[in-house]
């Protein structure tokens, strides 16, 4: 396995340690539980250092983008992100994926830069598909092994990093960013984005730095009794948003449009994209299947490929992601039925 650039502080922690994309990760300190609750009303820290990232640059590095992103990057103002996805040529999606539109302080004259934020179990796939789509000019550099991400997540999350950076936190509005100096360390990228729907910040960073804004942001939270917090809350607090995760609710053979992800394929967009052709017959047909969220009405936790039923034990669907939610204590879930037995 893996480590990230802080995995022994997880350790050292007494975190529960487990193999997740190849990293030796954690799933929780205390209990799942507690974590969550901890990012729901507080603040909460997680290490996410093993996602990977891609830069790519150059007079047609928007084309490229345009091209193998179901979004339409070309919306992007300098210092914006957006919700994407890597549609494969058949409707189904290689990956999700955050797209920022960089400064173009990094680039010659005529040229724009992107970073892709793809998910730590697609790295070399993501890279291998983006790279074979590549007939433009743009270049393309993977910088994943020397980047570190902490995720400073919850309702107090901007009192906490606040007392450790001169940038008004409070001006990053949602899905925007910037790159500055936060703990005394230059070129951090400050992101309003997250996976828990809590609130707060991603931080981009070089390895070497990663440690140190850890205990920074540790001992600025303490305040507001600051928390790690493993996978496990990370995964409980998605689900309850309905935030779909790769390899579990999408995948190669799941189009943007079944999992509810139309809003983030344009099918009009300026430039043509992988896989347009084939999404827009399926609008025109109209989907079989969707994704739906459901709550159970007795305790039992509903598990990824657990058979859902209509109301007469007819067999519709499979559930893709299931849990017990801490915030409303009983189980809900996520999965395909057909779409005439979606409501």
């Amino acid at each position: 396995m893996q480590n990230t650039p802080i995995t022994h502080i997880h350790i050292e922690l007494g975190a529960k340690m487990a193999d997740f994309a190849g990293y030796n990760m954690p799933i929780q300190y205390t209990s799942i539980t507690e974590e969550h609750h901890c990012v729901r009303n507080g603040v909460g820290i997680f290490d996410v250092s093993h996602m990977g990232e891609f830069i790519v640059k150059g007079k047609q590095a928007l084309d490229l983008v345009q091209k193998v992103t179901s979004n339409d990057a070309s919306k992007l103002e300098i210092g914006e992100a957006q919700y994407s996805c890597l549609p494969n040529l058949s409707g189904g999606i290689v990956d999700d994926l955050l797209v920022y539109r960089l400064a173009e302080d990094m680039c010659s004259e005529g040229e724009q830069a992107f970073m892709l934020v793809v998910n730590a179990s697609n790295i070399d796939k993501d890279w291998n598909w983006i790279t074979s789509n590549n007939t433009f000019e743009a270049k393309m550099s993977n910088i994943s092994d020397r980047t570190g991400l902490l995720a400073i997540q919850g309702p107090k999350a901007v009192a906490t990093l606040q007392k450790l950076t001169d940038i008004d936190l409070s001006a990053i509005k949602y899905y925007t960013f910037t790159k500055g100096k936060i703990a005394g360390f230059d070129n951090v990228i400050i992101s309003a984005t997250g996976y828990t729907g809590s609130g707060g910040f991603e931080l981009y960073c070089a390895n070497e730095q990663t440690e140190a804004l850890w205990h920074a942001i540790m001992k600025a939270g303490e305040e507001f009794e600051i928390k790690p917090c493993g996978l496990g809350a990370r995964d409980t607090l998605r689900l309850e948003m309905g935030f779909c995760l790769y390899g579990n609710d999408i995948d190669d053979h799941t189009s943007p449009l079944e999992a509810g992800l139309g809003w983030i394929t344009k099918l009009k967009k300026p430039a043509i994209f992988n896989g347009q052709d084939w999404m827009n017959a399926q609008k025109t047909a109209g989907l079989n299947k969707k994704l739906v969220g459901f709550t159970m009405a007795e305790r039992r936790v509903p598990r990824h490929g657990y058979l859902i039923f209509d109301e007469n034990e007819n067999e519709i669907g499979v559930v893709t992601s299931g849990t017990q939610s801490p915030s409303l204590d009983l189980p809900i879930g996520m999965g395909y039925v057909p779409v005439s037995k979606s409501d």
